[in-house]
């Protein structure tokens, strides 16, 4: 039995060397997931789960890099995005008002108050004058998140407004379509907007003026029953789902399950309700194809 004595204990043999551990060397744990560091704010895809920069998202057009999702674009940045040269906005002396004193969980105000700060837009669709490569154009776009891009008055009045400025003008119109439909807080004057951008829409083709639409993710409700649906040409995003009445809606109505695609753009193009799909990339030159094929000057 080898057991070393020293200062009258006994000692139990050393280890191995190839078992012992060695000093500055650490271990590390594989069960630690990995995880990307950025810099900057990043935006999530709601399809592959990717995180990409925002600055990344903004060259991109907010197409998802690694999937060819389209992700929701907010109002201003789209049209700062779709124009080369934006020349003036349109619209900004109308201010909404509260003529039903509507109140639900909160009094119509506050929730205005809120969406103001949220989105730093004063109302739910911005309208900017401007040229799109050598097309003189002026386009609107709804701002899905101001109260679900909703059409109160003020949405009509800024409609309206953009329709007799194109006609005065003689330039086209230009509508980036993504809303949950009238806004309930303004009752029957909301669903009076329907009505008067449909006259608006039709006195632009009297005048022989292309009114284009451009169906996002999502289109519902009073503004598919009117504007939306009105357009000389109607271009959608991919996977936009596009509609009057929700899914959900529709389900509990005709008691039966409706799969994917229904109310997806590619359902929409295959039964004729929109003219093509046009990925989001190739959305400038193809507007400024069109219009220009409709205006005769190409």
């Amino acid at each position: 039995m080898n057991q070393e004595v020293k200062s009258g204990k006994i000692l139990s043999p050393a280890k191995p060397w190839t078992e012992r551990h060695v000093p500055g060397i650490q271990v590390p744990d594989e069960q630690a997931a990995l995880k990307a560091t950025f810099t900057e704010p990043t935006v999530e895809c709601p399809e592959c789960h990717a995180l990409v920069t925002r600055t990344a998202m903004t060259f991109n057009a907010y197409v998802c890099p690694q999937c060819d999702e389209h992700l929701r674009m907010k109002a201003r940045d789209r049209l700062n995005w779709f124009f080369d040269q934006v020349q003036n906005e349109l619209g900004q002396e109308f201010v909404a008002k509260d003529p039903l004193k509507f109140i639900d969980s909160k009094a119509y105000p506050d929730r205005m108050s809120e969406a103001q700060k949220k989105t730093g837009e004063t109302e739910a669709l911005v309208v900017m004058q401007g040229v799109l490569k050598d097309i003189p154009v002026i386009a609107c776009a709804f701002e899905f998140d101001f109260m679900g891009g909703s059409m109160g008055t003020v949405v009509g009045d800024r409609f309206v407004q953009a329709a007799e400025r194109a006609i005065k003008e003689k330039q086209p119109l230009i509508c980036f379509a993504a809303s949950g439909g009238a806004r309930m807080q303004e009752g029957m004057l909301s669903l009076m907007q329907m009505a008067r951008t449909s006259a608006a829409i039709q006195k632009m083709k009297d005048a022989g003026l292309p009114y284009l639409v451009v169906l996002t993710h999502p289109v519902y409700g009073g503004v598919t029953a009117s504007l939306a649906m009105l357009g000389d040409v109607h271009i959608a995003e991919p996977k936009a789902m596009i509609g009057f009445a929700g899914k959900r809606v529709i389900e509990q109505t005709v008691r039966e399950k409706l799969e994917e695609p229904f109310q997806r753009a590619e359902y929409l193009l295959d039964h004729g309700v929109v003219d093509q799909i046009v990925h989001r990339h190739a959305l400038r030159d193809t507007v400024y194809r069109i219009i220009a094929k409709l205006m005769n000057l190409s």
